[in-house]
């Protein structure tokens, strides 16, 4: 049978996946040493989806795992047909591993009649079947609270630093937040990398249009430094290319971009590509196929840290020791 049992025969753990992004699946399965289940899914004519796995997963602690990857909706569907499943073939547990949760940007209302999106796809979750979500880098960690059951959030910033620090003089070095609302995250950055100054990129965001975004000033010390600009995911690189280029008018000797989640929809390529960014680092919660991969892109892999988590969570240990118990 497929999976990991325990020294004790009494658990089994069993990793499935979508098809979202199977690269990521596979080096997360190969981290810990197991296969993957053998899992039918296809679509219908009219567009429905269908999955069935060929082994039983009755008492088993199952970890379905999904990226949520345009065309995102698709994906989500069959992550939620794919808990459903497990339940009625008698999983003992289900952990939904989503690495990029979707609709993470909708957390909250900006105006009057909008929905709190966010929360209704943790409400599904649960109400397909899962009884604990895993992701990485959450856009708000108050999502956290959305899930009536355990949420593992897992943390990027130690691959990315460890990387980071390799590319840089840490004597100086600037880390930069896209926004003033993500301070908190920026500082420990810094700290990760040697405890230098903070800034910020004041801007403007129209919340009547998606994606757009004005960044009018820096606010710190970045005149003849490196500048590691920071955030949690890239989407059409609009605030990324604005911070860039700002921090280059305001004196940056150069600018590193460094984010969890690339997105990359369109034109993401194009900005990134003519920002001026010397490198541009993320890692691959998202499937990110060669002819979206530039000269000065680096992907990490995120695989290692995730198997980490999961095998934390069967063997009852600490997923929060893994980031030094801030996670």
């Amino acid at each position: 049978m497929t999976g990991i049992v325990s020294q004790d025969g009494e658990k089994r753990l069993v990793l499935v996946s979508g098809r979202a992004h199977p690269e990521l699946a596979a080096a997360v399965a190969k981290s810990l040493d197991i296969d993957l289940l053998p899992t039918t899914a296809y679509d219908f004519a009219n567009g429905e989806i269908y999955v069935r796995f060929a082994e039983s997963v009755r008492g088993a602690d199952v970890f379905v795992l999904q990226s949520h990857a345009a065309p995102i909706n698709q994906w989500l569907m069959e992550q939620f047909l794919m808990v459903d499943a497990l339940k009625r073939a008698s999983a003992k547990t289900i952990t939904v591993i989503a690495p990029f949760y979707g609709y993470a940007r909708q957390d909250k209302k900006h105006r009057g009649r909008e929905p709190i999106s966010a929360r209704l796809m943790a409400d599904l979750f649960k109400t397909a079947g899962a009884d604990r979500l895993m992701s990485v880098d959450l856009h708000a960690a108050q999502i956290q609270g959305f899930f009536d059951g355990p949420v593992d959030h897992l943390w990027a910033m130690p691959i990315l630093t460890e990387y980071v620090r390799t590319r840089v003089d840490v004597q100086n070095v600037t880390v930069v937040s896209p926004d003033a609302g993500r301070i908190r995250v920026a500082e420990l950055w810094a700290q990760k990398l040697g405890g230098g100054p903070l800034a910020f990129v004041h801007k403007s965001r129209d919340i009547r249009q998606p994606n757009k975004t004005v960044a009018n000033r820096v606010v710190g010390d970045v005149e003849g430094r490196t500048c590691v600009l920071v955030d949690d995911l890239i989407d059409t690189a609009g605030t990324i290319a604005g911070a860039v280029r700002v921090l280059h008018e305001a004196g940056a000797k150069d600018v590193i971009v460094a984010a969890t989640h690339g997105v990359l929809s369109d034109p993401a390529i194009d900005r990134l590509q003519q920002s001026g960014a010397r490198e541009v680092i993320i890692t691959d919660t998202l499937p990110i196929p060669e002819e979206r991969r530039f000269e000065g892109l680096t992907v990490l892999s995120i695989a290692p840290l995730i198997a980490r988590a999961i095998r934390e969570v069967f063997d009852d240990g600490s997923v929060t020791s893994l980031f030094d118990g801030q996670s």
